[in-house]
């Protein structure tokens, strides 16, 4: 079964708009819990424009001694940023190429370019006890080099996928995806994927065998004022657990 994971970055920005603790990141992670989630995802950047550095600590802290919720740190392996996840330790962080004005993560790993920067960082992460995951391109031979670079897992980054659903590309992108995939499970490479993944695309996404985490967060806290957080959540949950 496919493992969901909230990302709450959406609802840090919507409280940093107001300048007050409202809505507040800590209660709407325990509501997500409480509704079923097993993971928590945040990607603190360097201008914390959503996620603060706080926010990072305080949900490590509220996780630190739940064993049925993951926490997932994404973001740029700056030394800031490595120390500060050295210091959470949470089960999981994910490296993701985003430069410090970047509006959103749209791109996997170039591990042609940034294959020592790496290296380096997933050997940090797992000395300190920490999942090891990058952030990928759906691409058979980034997926070959990605096994030379000391991760436990690949996210593959889903907006193709998801641009591509439901119009005449789809079966084009969507094979490559499933490419990607067989060769990271030939290689022992885990599987994740996240980015504007819905309750729309998710169940033919989750065709793929062994995705064992999806993280969303735009396109959920979006659903979630539309239909319901506990709805939404429902639905969702329903879907991973009928994954391949």
């Amino acid at each position: 079964m496919t493992k969901l994971s909230v990302n709450l970055n959406k609802i840090a920005l919507l409280r940093n708009s107001r300048g007050r603790d409202f809505p507040n990141v800590l209660k709407f992670a325990k509501k997500f819990i409480r509704l079923g989630v097993q993971g928590i995802t945040v990607h603190p950047r360097q201008d914390e424009r959503h996620i603060t550095m706080q926010d990072a600590y305080e949900l490590g802290r509220l996780l630190a001694d739940n064993a049925e919720v993951e926490y997932n740190i994404e973001g740029y392996p700056s030394a800031e940023f490595l120390r500060l996840v050295e210091e959470i330790k949470p089960t999981q962080c994910t490296l993701v190429p985003d430069a410090p004005d970047q509006l959103t993560s749209d791109h996997g790993w170039d591990l042609i370019q940034d294959m020592k920067m790496v290296q380096d960082s997933c050997a940090r992460l797992k000395k300190a006890g920490v999942r090891a995951a990058i952030f990928l391109d759906a691409n058979v031979e980034h997926v070959a080099l990605a096994a030379n670079s000391g991760c436990d897992r690949v996210e593959f980054y889903t907006e193709a996928f998801a641009a591509s659903y439901g119009t005449a590309t789809q079966s084009q992108i969507f094979a490559d995806y499933v490419a990607a995939a067989a060769k990271a499970r030939e290689l022992g490479i885990e599987i994740n994927a996240g980015h504007d993944l819905d309750l729309q695309n998710l169940a033919k996404f989750l065709s793929i065998e062994k995705v064992l985490e999806v993280s969303i967060g735009h396109v959920l806290t979006v659903e979630c004022i539309e239909q319901g957080m506990e709805s939404v959540v429902a639905q969702y949950l329903a879907i991973c657990k009928n994954s391949a």
